[in-house]
């Protein structure tokens, strides 16, 4: 049978309570750190295959490759200061027969007209 501890002594095996609680504290900022990492990876997975599917439009509407349809979307993103996956929704939207905003569609014209 153990002994109990004498007063004003600390026992002589085992973690301190302190310790522990500092380490709970480390384990769960790792844990927040690491849903974080998670949910910006599947933001970006989405994302990408948003602008695969754009490009994918590209390619069979302006008979362009993959990589000039990739160019383009690039080129409409910086001309218009809009993020790469919003102007891919829009490239996708509009190829189900939503109007694209004249700004992204005279851009869209201008990056074709590049690539002839």
């Amino acid at each position: 049978m153990a002994s109990p501890a004498l007063p004003g002594r600390e026992p002589s095996a085992g973690p301190r309570v302190d310790d522990l609680v500092q380490e709970v504290k480390q384990l769960r900022a790792e844990v927040e750190q690491l849903q974080a990492q998670n949910a910006q990876l599947q933001r970006a997975v989405a994302s990408h295959a948003v602008v695969d599917q754009a490009i994918g439009v590209l390619v069979m509407t302006a008979k362009i490759s993959p990589q000039d349809g990739f160019t383009v979307l690039r080129e409409i993103s910086q001309h218009t200061n809009t993020k790469l996956s919003s102007i891919a929704e829009q490239i996708i939207k509009h190829a189900q027969d939503a109007a694209l905003p004249e700004t992204i569609l005279a851009e869209l014209h201008t990056a074709l007209a590049r690539r002839r």
